[in-house]
């Protein structure tokens, strides 16, 4: 992760059509299934959108995946616009993108390694910077949004981890045989 062949190999999917094929089929089901979700609260709810993010970054790592993220976020938003464009959400889909190829792009997919992307994931990229960005976009402050995703992600992050456990097992051998991951 810390050579310039890392980053490289990831800026070199934005040139083939292949990863671009790759990148556009999952910007659309992020689309699709970032719509497929359960409520919990005001600009909080439950969705398995972060299974095509992990896969997506495993596959393209960090700096496709952060071209990935922005784009299904503004895309996304143009298609089903809920609320106000905030350029900070879009900031927070790329977060996301990041983290999962930092753990898991070119690296053997490993429990620990599924549990720390889940946990930077979840508390420094979904509580963290979801609660600045809906503190400045809506009438209560930080704290109180920071509670409010702090339970819900703290409750959910056990059963991301078990999907995610799940579904890389289940994807892993394909995305091999296809050769997608090295």
């Amino acid at each position: 992760m810390f050579t310039k062949e890392y980053w490289m190999s990831s800026v070199s999917k934005l040139k083939s059509t292949k990863y671009l094929t790759i990148m556009a089929l999952t910007i659309a089901l992020r689309c699709v299934i970032g719509n497929l979700y359960i409520p919990v609260s005001e600009n909080l709810h439950l969705s398995v959108t972060f299974l095509i993010v992990a896969v997506e970054a495993i596959i393209v790592g960090p700096v496709a995946g952060m071209v990935c993220g922005a784009v299904a976020d503004i895309v996304g938003f143009m298609l089903v616009p809920a609320g106000t464009f905030f350029p900070g959400y879009t900031l927070t889909a790329m977060a996301g993108d990041l983290t999962y190829a930092l753990f898991l792009y070119r690296q053997k997919i490993t429990l620990p390694r599924i549990i720390g992307a889940k946990l930077v994931t979840n508390y420094i990229v979904n509580v963290l910077m979801g609660s600045l960005w809906s503190s400045i976009l809506y009438s209560k402050g930080y704290y109180y949004y920071f509670t409010k995703s702090l339970v819900k992600n703290t409750l959910y992050l056990p059963f991301q981890i078990v999907m995610l456990v799940v579904v890389l097992k289940a994807v892993m051998p394909i995305l091999r045989k296809r050769r997608l991951v090295e």
